[in-house]
Parts: C-alpha cells; structure tokens; sequence
C-alpha cells in the first residue's frame, strides 16, 4: 500500500515547471510579432512617401555620389553646391536604415515564433524578404544616384519598394490572420488573377508618365524617358479603366460565389482605394502635378498595392495557412 503524499510532496508535484530564461524572451518576440509586421508594412509605405518628396523636391542628387554623401564624406558639408537639397536626399538615407531595422526585427521575431510553436521553417525564408528588399533598395538607389537619375533607376527604385509593399502585406496576414482560400471557382481565381497583373501593368505604366513629367528628381538637370507625356498618361489611364472594370467583376463574381466575407471586405475596400487614386489622378493631370497631388499619388500607389495583395491573399488562402493556424491554436491551448 502506497503512503499518501505529504504536502510538501504535493506542492512539489503542482509546481509549475521553471520557465527558462531563453522560453521567456522567446515567449515576448512572439508575442511582438504582429505589432512589429504592422510596423514593417508601415514602414514599406512610408518611404515611398519620403522617396516621392525627394523627387518632387529635385533633391535626388543633394548627396551626389553613393554611397557617400559627398566624395570623402558619408555625411552632407557645409559647402556643398547642392545646399538644402543634401539634407532632404541625406534624411531619406537615414531613413533607410529605419526601414532596414523594422526588417530585422521582422526577421528576429518571425524566429522566435517559428521556434517556440514550431511552425514550418521555410517561414524564415519568406521572412527575410524585407531585409533582402532593403539591401537591394540601397543598391538600386545607388545605381540611380550613380547614373545621375535615370529614368529606369528611378522606375525600378519605386517598383522594388511596391514588391516590397506586397510581400510585407502577405507577411502580415500570413501570420496574424491565415485563411483558407475564399473560393475555389475557377472564374474567381481567374479574375483575381487578371486584376493582380493589371495592377502591375499600372504601377509599371505611372513610372514612365512620371519618368516622362517634369518630376525628374533633379531640379538642375532633369532626366526623362523622352516620351510624350500626354501619350503615355492617357496608355496608364486607359490601364487604370480596365483595372475599375477588373475591381467590379472581383466583387460581382465574390458575391454570386458566396466567398467567404473577408475577401468580400477587401474587394470593397479596393475599390474605394481604387476610385480615390483614379481622382488623385485626374486632378493632378488637369492642375498641371502639383507636388502635394504627386506625393499624394504616389501614397496612393502603395495603398492600392497593399490592397490589391490582401484581395488576391484573401481569395487564394494565406501561404501554409493550414500550418500556420494549427501552430497558433497549440501555442494558445498550452499557454491556456
């Protein structure tokens, strides 16, 4: 017969396991996780924003040489030829490694997660996405500054960052909300299909009528593609008309599909993104660009992407969103 326990043996048994040192940081970086990806996408947009200000400024060349600002210096001097125009293109250099650091935590929180619900590892692949972006930014903008703001450099400048948009974009759902595919009708994939290859004829098509504008980047030495800026803003226009016609049917064929209400959601909601940037737009075309119009365009730009994303995200299912989800519940039930 098998004497029955003391207390002091029955409190040692309800003790709690200790929580090791490394189980709580990781615990903590999982719990940032969101938080940090929300900081991430926002940050993606916002140096679109701050690149557009440079442009419209034409300080593209206030630090005429990559990567020092001046030859000898990383940093502006006070006799550059270029005067204020070196602290607007030098804040959006600092401004980088901003965007850089929210990547990195991207990075460093994605891990922690991946460890500690043992989610699938090729997760962390998909996670470095945005620091690899960065990297590549840093690059490609020295290359634009190097080739005295070509209009491709520039082209591609801005089209890297609205991959990184999206990527950032599908990231966040990815991992904060996973979803199983909306629907599994072919003419809804096919739809939402075409809409994501229109949008990217679009963004392609608005960095040749800006290339093409009198927003070169350079207030000294403007360079442009050489096209007819009337000409090639009415072929992004009639692009931007197929794009309405694309958003209409996605929410038409959504609803006689019976999609689930999330995918519904972000179709309406693009086309209320959709319908605000075609009016930015036209009124920037009709006033001559003023320069809050373009920035407020190019602000535009990057919410249609992130909205564009979350509608093709939302029809076809978050990436291993099955994984993902089982990987949250058991972390949740345990912590439970």
């Amino acid at each position: 017969m098998t004497a029955p326990p003391t207390p002091s043996t029955a409190s040692a048994a309800a003790a709690p396991a200790p929580v090791r040192p490394l189980d709580a940081v990781l615990g903590v970086l999982a719990r940032l996780l969101t938080p940090v990806l929300v900081v991430n996408l926002v940050a993606q947009v916002l140096i679109v924003v701050t690149g557009g200000v440079v442009r419209l400024t034409g300080s593209g060349l206030g630090c005429p040489t990559w990567p020092q600002c001046v030859p000898g210096s990383y940093t502006p001097v006070v006799q550059q030829a270029q005067g204020w125009h070196k602290d607007i293109e030098f804040g959006n250099r600092m401004l980088t490694f901003a965007v850089g650091a929210a990547a990195v935590a991207v990075v460093v929180c994605v891990t922690a997660w991946v460890v500690r619900t043992r989610a699938p590892k090729r997760l962390l692949a998909f996670a470095a996405i945005p620091v690899l972006g960065v990297m590549l930014q840093a690059v490609v903008g020295g290359i634009t500054v190097l080739t005295d703001l070509a209009p491709a450099a520039v082209a591609a400048h801005f089209l890297v960052s609205m991959v990184l948009v999206a990527a950032s974009t599908v990231l966040l759902l990815a991992l904060a909300r996973p979803v199983a595919p909306a629907s599994a009708r072919v003419e809804v994939r096919a739809v939402v299909g075409a809409l994501a290859v229109v949008a990217a004829a679009v963004l392609a098509l608005g960095t040749v009528v800006t290339g093409s504008g009198p927003h070169s980047g350079d207030a000294a030495t403007p360079s442009r593609f050489g096209f007819d800026p009337r000409t090639v803003a009415w072929l992004h226009a009639d692009a931007v008309w197929l794009f309405v016609g694309l958003v209409l049917a996605l929410i038409v064929v959504l609803r006689l599909a019976d999609a689930a209400p999330r995918a519904r959601t972000w179709a309406r909601w693009l086309l209320v993104v959709t319908l605000l940037q075609g009016a930015i737009g036209y009124t920037q075309y009709f006033t001559g660009l003023p320069g809050a119009l373009v920035a407020a365009h190019m602000l535009g730009a990057s919410l249609l992407t992130l909205t564009v994303t979350g509608a093709v995200v939302a029809v076809t299912g978050t990436p291993w969103h099955a994984l993902v989800a089982a990987s949250t519940t058991s972390v949740a039930t345990t912590s439970a």
